[in-house]
C-alpha cells in the first residue's frame, strides 16, 4: 500500500510510505523555488511516480477550495486523474495529532508522551458551559499518550482565541483569549522586523541581550500578558509597544538588521526575554506531561521544536528523561506523521522504524550541464586545502535533506577557525549580521569539544550546545556570542563523503569540525537540483561547488590560479 501524506499550508510538504517504509519527503518550496509554498502539487507529482493508493490530507483545516464542475478537492482530483480508485482521507482536523505521530513514530520509542508546542493548529469547538454552550479555539499546546498498541490519544490540550473567547479551565482542557508560547515568540519576531514565521532570527539575536527590568512581564503563568500581546488568531499576534515607552519604535526595525551599530538594547533584551520565558514554560509543560502519564520517554514537535537553544535547555534541566526532538518539527512534518498514523492504524503494524537519516529528498538522476562554468578533477584533500585557504565551497550530492537543516548534501562549507568567518559568510549569503552559523564534526570527537549532558551524538543538528571551556576560541566563525554552536555529528555510515571531508580538514588543521550552512541565499529555499545549485553559484560570491559523485570541482575562470596550484600539488 502506497500512502502519500501531504501538508497544505506554510511548509507545504509531501511524504510517501510504501508498505510502511519511507520512500521520500520533500517540501514544496524546494521544488517550486517559492519560499513557504503551501500547495504541494509538485510533491504529489513526485508521489505519482511510484503510484498512490491512499492520499492523506493534512493541514490545519479540513476545508479546501473546491474545483468547478466536479466540486472536488484539488489535491484529491490530481491523484484521482491518475488512479480512479485512490482512497482520500482528510485529517485536516487533526493537526497536532500529525505532529505527535511524526515525533513518536520517528523516535524509536515503543511508548512515549508527546509534547506539541505550536503556534496555531486546528480550530475546534470547545464546550464552555454546563448548558452545552460552545466556543471556538485554536490548538496551541497538546500532550498525547503514544503507544504502538493503543495509538495516540489526548491527555491535555490548550487552546487560544481572540478577545471574544471564553475562559475554560479543566484537568484536560484550557482555553483563553490570552496567547501562549509560540504566538508570543511570533509576536516579538514581527516587532523586531522579521515577520511572524521567522522566529529563528529572534533566537539568533537573543544571546546578545540580557535580563532587563524595563521590559514588562511577557507571561503570567502559562499565558501571555494581555497588556503586551494582542491576539490575532489564526495568523500571528501583535506586540503592543504603545503602552511601553521603552519599547516604542522610532524607526523601521529592519534598519539595524544589516547595521549592528543601530540595534537598541530594548530589541536585544526583548529577544532574550521571550527566549527565556518560553523555554522555561515548555520545560514546565514537559514536567506536566510526566506527572500526568508517568512516562519518561518524551517526544517533542510543533514549530517550537526547532528552537535548538530550548532543546539544549531541556537536556540540562531533565537529565533523567529520554527526550527526542523531531527534526521535522514544523508543519511540514505532519505530512509524514499523518501518513504513518494511517499506516499503523490500518495495518496494526507494530514495527518500530526510527528515523535514521534525513537524506529523504526525491531520488533523481541529475543532468550535469556545466555551460560556461569550468570543471577540474579533485580529491577530498583538495577540498580541505581550499577550505584552509578560506575559500567558500558549496557541497552538492545525493538526496536533499528533510527539514530546515543542511547536513552535508546541500551545504556551504567554510573554515571555522577564521575569526572573520561569520561576518564574511553572512555578507555573501545576504543574512543579518547577528545570525550564527552551525558546525559539522566527527562524531568521535563530540564529547571532547562540547558539554553533552549525556548525549552521544547530534546527527540532526537540533541543539545549540556549550563548547567545553578548553575549546573556547578554537572555532570563532561558528561560536555564537554566548559560547554555543548548533552542531551536527557525522559518522562514516551516515555520510561517508562528508565524514571524509571533515577528516581531511582535521589532518591539516587538527580541528575535526567544518563550518556548515545551508546551500541557499537569504530569502531563498535550499537548493534541490543541480540547476538550482548552479543558479545560486552564479548569483553569489561562493567560490566553488564540489560534486563528489563526479569527483569534480566547478568554478569560474577568476579562480583559475588556485585550481592550477591544486593540480600542481597533486602532480
Amino acid at each position: 500500500m502506497n500512502i502519500l501524506g501531504i501538508n497544505p499550508g506554510h511548509n507545504g510538504s509531501a511524504a510517501l510510505l510504501v508498505d510502511g517504509e519511507l520512500k521520500f519527503y520533500v517540501e514544496e518550496e524546494r521544488l517550486s523555488r517559492s519560499k513557504y509554498d503551501g500547495n504541494p502539487f509538485m510533491g504529489i507529482l513526485e508521489g505519482l511516480k511510484y503510484g498512490i493508493d491512499v492520499l492523506v490530507l493534512g493541514g490545519t483545516s479540513p476545508e479546501h477550495p473546491k474545483l468547478t464542475w466536479t466540486g472536488e478537492d484539488p489535491y484529491g482530483a490530481i491523484v484521482r486523474k491518475h488512479n480512479p480508485n485512490v482512497e482520500i482521507i482528510n485529517l485536516g482536523h487533526e493537526h497536532h495529532v500529525g505532529h505527535a505521530a511524526a515525533a513518536f513514530y520517528n523516535s524509536g520509542f515503543k511508548d512515549a508522551v508527546a509534547v506539541i508546542v505550536d503556534g496555531c493548529g486546528t480550530c475546534k469547538e470547545i464546550q464552555v458551559s454546563d448548558e452545552g454552550d460552545k466556543n471556538t479555539g485554536f490548538e496551541t499546546e497538546t500532550i498525547f499518550d503514544c503507544n504502538y498498541g493503543t495509538g495516540i490519544s489526548v491527555v491535555f490540550q490548550s487552546f487560544g482565541g481572540n478577545y471574544d473567547t471564553q475562559r475554560v479551565i479543566s484537568p484536560k482542557i484550557e482555553m483563553d483569549s490570552a496567547i501562549t508560547i509560540v504566538k508570543a515568540y511570533e509576536s516579538v519576531s514581527e516587532y523586531l522586523g522579521f515577520g511572524f514565521i521567522e522566529a529563528g532570527k529572534t533566537m539568533g539575536l537573543a544571546p546578545y541581550g540580557k535580563k532587563d527590568e524595563l521590559i514588562p512581564p511577557l507571561f503570567y503563568g502559562g499565558r501571555g500578558n494581555k497588556n503586551v500581546f494582542v491576539p490575532y488568531y489564526p495568523m500571528g499576534a501583535y506586540f503592543d509597544h504603545t503602552r511601553h515607552p521603552y519599547l516604542t519604535l522610532h524607526e523601521d526595525p529592519r534598519a539595524w538588521h544589516k547595521d549592528a551599530s543601530k540595534v537598541t538594547d530594548a530589541a536585544k533584551n526583548l529577544a532574550w526575554s521571550v527566549q527565556d520565558y518560553t523555554q522555561r514554560l515548555v520545560g514546565d509543560l514537559i514536567e506536566k506531561s510526566v506527572k500526568m502519564t508517568g512516562k519518561k520517554n518524551i517526544v517533542i514537535a510543533g514549530g517550537y521544536g526547532l528552537n535548538c537553544v530550548a532543546n539544549y535547555y531541556y537536556q540540562k534541566r531533565f537529565p533523567n528523561l529520554n527526550i527526542y526532538v523531531d527534526p521535522i518539527s514544523h508543519d511540514g512534518g505532519t505530512a509524514l506523521g499523518l501518513a504513518k498514523l494511517v499506516h499503523y492504524t490500518r495495518t496494526k503494524d507494530k514495527t518500530i522504524r526510527p528515523l535514521s537519516n534525513l537524506y529523504l529528498g526525491p531520488e533523481r538522476e541529475e543532468s550535469y550541464e556545466f555551460g560556461d562554468i569550468k570543471t577540474t578533477d579533485v580529491t577530498p584533500k583538495d577540498i580541505a586545502s581550499l577550505l584552509v585557504d578560506r575559500k567558500i565551497v558549496a557541497l552538492f550530492q545525493g538526496r536533499s535533506e528533510a527539514g530546515p537543516r543542511a547536513l552535508g548534501n546541500r551545504s556551504i562549507l567554510y573554515d571555522p577557525t577564521d575569526p572573520k568567518g561569520k561576518d564574511y559568510v553572512n555578507e555573501v549569503k545576504g543574512r543579518e549580521w547577528f545570525r550564527p552559523f552551525a558546525g559539522s564534526m566527527l562524531q568521535e570527537d563530540f564529547e571532547e569539544w562540547f558539554e553533552t549532558y549525556g548525549m552521544k551524538e547530534s546527527p540532526f543538528m537540533m541543539y545549540a550546545m556549550d563548547f567545553k571551556l578548553s575549546k573556547h576560541g578554537e572555532v570563532p566563525a561558528i561560536t555564537h556570542v554566548d559560547g554555543t554552536c548548533r552542531i551536527q555529528t557525522v559518522t562514516k555510515e551516515q555520510n561517508e563523503v562528508y565524514y571524509t571531508l571533515i577528516e581531511e580538514f582535521r589532518k591539516i588543521t587538527g580541528v575535526p569540525i567544518l563550518f556548515n550552512t545551508s546551500f541557499n541565499l537569504a530569502g531563498e529555499p535550499l537548493v534541490e537540483t543541480f540547476d538550482d545549485a548552479v543558479k545560486t553559484i552564479k548569483n553569489s560570491a561562493i567560490d566553488y561547488m564540489y560534486l563528489p559523485e563526479l569527483g569534480k570541482l566547478i568554478y569560474y575562470p577568476y579562480n583559475d590560479s588556485l585550481v592550477d596550484d591544486l593540480q600542481q600539488e597533486a602532480a
